[in-house]
């Protein structure tokens, strides 16, 4: 038995034929044909369908008005009403595809500063980051957390978060973590206690600040509390602001995490 997509007759083109000339699927061709948009005028003795010339024109402009964005009911319309405003609709549909196009453009750029953030991390000239973290920030720390931390579930929010922010923003996130800095070497001065109510407001002011940068759970900020006692940078900083800030803060944190049944000597990064 003969494949319908393959007969052949010398008066008209085959459905496989059209598929293949036009570039559209056997399917979609009988769904036009089930609806009425475009039926073959012909059929083989054997009952295939045949598409003739003028059949084909027809393909040729359903084709063209269905890349161009237009739906099926108005291909009908346009091709079948003689009161139908072709122009109008053609303009029409020209608007709605340069919005298209404005919107996939708006994407394209935002895919662009998606994929900078997570190869750079800050989007920001040497100059803007001086400006907003300081003469003291080291421009290649983005670049050295990238080599670090690049693999992480935390590097990757970070990256997100860093690629919707200009300097404006990022201002204010320089500006957050100042004032907790301020707060955390006034309530040193003012003899705050490990484990207080006011220590606790104070560890998850931390948590909130910090979530600037990525969502820091107790256990997480246990750990960071290790490494700003630890690590030399870390602990110059605090340790800057108050002597012995960095090592009393991070009392400050294990005390909190007792209070939530967290164990702080055996805390890891989760």
């Amino acid at each position: 038995m003969p494949d319908a997509t393959d007969a052949t007759d010398a008066d008209g083109l085959t459905v496989g034929q059209v598929s293949a000339r036009l570039g559209v699927t056997v399917r979609a061709l009988h769904h036009w044909d089930e609806i009425g948009l475009a039926r073959p005028s012909l059929r083989t003795a054997a009952g295939y369908r045949l598409y003739t010339a003028d059949d084909l024109e027809r393909l040729h402009r359903i084709v063209v008005y269905r890349e161009i964005g237009l739906g099926l009911d108005k291909i009908r319309a346009v091709l079948d009403d003689s009161t139908a405003d072709v122009p109008g609709a053609l303009r029409a549909q020209r608007t709605q595809v340069a919005e298209r196009i404005a919107r996939l453009q708006q994407l394209g750029a935002g895919l662009d500063r998606m994929i900078e953030a997570h190869e750079r991390g800050l989007l920001l000239t040497v100059e803007q980051q001086a400006a907003i973290f300081g003469p003291q920030w080291d421009p290649d720390g983005p670049a050295q957390a990238r080599q670090r931390y690049g693999d992480t579930t935390q590097w990757r929010q970070y990256a997100e978060r860093a690629a919707s922010r200009g300097p404006e923003e990022w201002q204010a996130v320089a500006d957050a973590m100042a004032g907790f800095d301020r707060a955390l070497g006034e309530a040193m001065d003012a003899g705050v206690a490990p484990g207080s109510p006011e220590a606790n407001r104070l560890v998850e002011r931390h948590r909130e600040v910090f979530a600037s940068y990525f969502p820091l759970t107790r256990q997480m900020q246990v750990c960071l509390g290790r490494m700003y006692e630890a690590d030399p940078g870390f602990a110059a900083h605090y340790d800057g602001i108050r002597a012995g800030l960095a090592a009393w803060f991070r009392r400050l944190v294990d005390a909190d995490a007792r209070a939530h049944g967290i164990d702080p000597d055996t805390a890891t990064w989760q």
